[in-house]
C-alpha cells in the first residue's frame, strides 16, 4: 500500500510539474497536442491504457487526440497522419503491427514530433525516441514460474504434459515474452519433467495471429483431438488472457472441469475481467496486471524530462532492427486466486463486476 501511495504521489508531482512547464511554454503559442494511438478497444487493457493516458496528459495541460484502430493497420496509419497534420508534438503509439509503421514514424519525425513507442516496440525504424513498456522478459518468467510452482516441478515431480500458445507474429513483444518463459521452463523440457506432446514448441509454430481467441480455441481443439484422446494436458502456457479465453473454451468442450477431469494450469496476462472470473472459478491459474496508472506515470516522466530539456536515463534498451531504443520500464504484477482482490483496491474492477457482492 505504501508503494501505491508513493506511485500516486509521483504521478501528482509529475502532473503538476508538467502543467507548470507547459504554462510557461504556451504563453503566446498554441497549446501542445498529444496523439495517443491504441491498437483496439476490444481488449480491455488497451481501453484502460487509452483512458488513463488521456486523463494524465489532459491533467498535465495537453490537448489530446485518442484513437483506436480496431486492429486495422491502414486505419492506424491514417489516424497518426491526421495528428501529424494537426501539429501534434508527441505521438504515442501502441502499434497494430510493429513492423508496418516505419513510413508514418518518419513523417512524424520530419514534422518535428517526438515519437514514443508504448508497450509494443516500433520495429525497423530509426524514428522512435523512447520506448515505454513493462519488463517483458520478467512477464514471461512470471508465467513460467506459475507453472513450475503449480506442478511442484522443483521437487522433481513429473512428467507432465504442456502445450504452448504464443501471441501474434507481428507483435515483437512475443520475443521477450517467450525468452522469459523459456528461461524458466526449458530446463524442465530438457530433463523430461515437461513434455509437449504436440511437438509445437518454437515461437513461430505456437504463434496466434492477432492474439485471436477463436484461433487459439481452434488450435487447442486440434491438439486435444490429435494428441490427448487417451491422455490429459496438465498445463497450457497462454501468453495473454485473450488466448486463455479460447483455450479454456476448448478445454471445457472436451470435458475438462467435469467429474475427475480437472482444469490444467492455465496462464495469462492483462487481467481481463473474464480472466479474473476464470481465476475465481478455478479455470485459470494466473494472469498479470499491467497498471495503466504506472504506465502513465512513466510516460509523463519521459515527457516531463523532454519538456525541461533534461537528460533521461533509460532502464535498458531494446533493439528494433535498426538501433538500440532507449527504454523505460515498469514492473508487471502477478495476479492469482490469493490476491486478485487487489484489482478492486486499485479501482480496476468493482466487487460487483467480479461477482463478489
Amino acid at each position: 500500500m505504501k508503494k501505491r501511495i508513493i506511485a500516486i504521489a509521483l504521478v501528482v508531482v509529475l502532473i503538476l510539474s508538467l502543467a507548470t512547464t507547459l504554462a510557461g511554454c504556451q504563453q503566446g503559442s498554441k497549446k501542445n497536442l498529444v496523439g495517443l494511438f491504441m491498437p483496439t478497444k476490444e481488449q480491455p487493457i488497451w481501453a484502460a491504457y487509452g483512458k488513463r493516458l488521456e486523463e494524465g496528459f489532459k491533467e498535465a495541460g495537453f490537448d489530446v487526440i485518442l484513437e483506436f484502430a480496431e486492429d486495422v493497420v491502414e486505419r492506424q496509419i491514417s489516424q497518426i497522419e491526421n495528428a501529424i497534420t494537426k501539429g501534434a508534438k508527441y505521438i504515442v503509439i501502441a502499434a497494430v503491427d510493429s513492423f508496418a509503421l516505419s513510413d508514418v514514424c518518419k513523417k512524424a519525425k520530419d514534422a518535428g514530433a517526438i515519437v514514443l513507442s508504448c508497450d509494443r516496440l516500433l520495429m525497423n525504424t530509426e524514428n522512435v525516441d523512447y520506448y515505454i513498456t513493462f519488463d517483458m522478459v520478467r512477464m514471461g518468467e512470471l508465467q513460467g514460474e506459475a507453472i513450475v510452482d503449480a506442478l511442484d516441478l522443483k521437487s522433481g515431480k513429473g512428467p507432465f504434459n504442456l502445450e504452448i500458445f504464443s501471441g501474434s507474429p507481428d507483435d515483437n513483444n512475443c520475443v521477450p515474452f517467450y525468452e522469459g518463459f523459456m528461461n524458466v521452463i526449458k530446463p524442465y523440457l530438457d530433463n523430461g519433467q515437461l513434455v509437449v506432446k504436440s511437438g509445437q514448441v518454437d515461437l513461430a509454430v505456437t504463434a496466434t495471429l492477432k492474439w485471436d481467441s477463436a484461433l487459439a480455441q481452434a488450435r487447442m481443439d486440434n491438439i486435444l483431438g490429435a494428441y490427448y484422446t487417451d491422455d490429459v494436458v496438465h498445463a497450457v502456457h497462454c501468453m495473454a488472457d485473450c488466448l486463455a479465453l479460447g483455450v479454456i473454451s476448448s478445454l471445457t468442450s472436451f470435458g475438462y472441469g467435469q467429474g475427475d477431469l480437472k482444469f490444467p494450469v492455465v496462464t495469462g496476462q492483462d487481467s481481463e475481467l473474464t480472466a479474473i472470473k476464470h481465476i475465481i472459478e478455478g479455470k485459470q491459474t494466473m494472469t498479470v496486471f499491467l497498471d495503466p496508472k504506472v504506465l502513465t506515470q512513466r510516460m509523463l516522466y519521459v515527457v516531463d524530462k523532454i519538456e525541461k530539456k533534461e537528460k533521461i536515463e533509460p532502464d535498458t534498451t531494446y533493439n528494433n532492427g535498426v538501433f538500440e531504443v532507449p527504454t523505460i520500464l515498469y514492473d508487471p504484477v502477478l495476479i492469482n486466486k490469493d490476491n486478485y482482490t487487489i484489482l478492486v483496491d486499485y479501482g480496476f474492477y468493482t466487487k460487483e463486476e467480479l461477482g463478489l457482492e
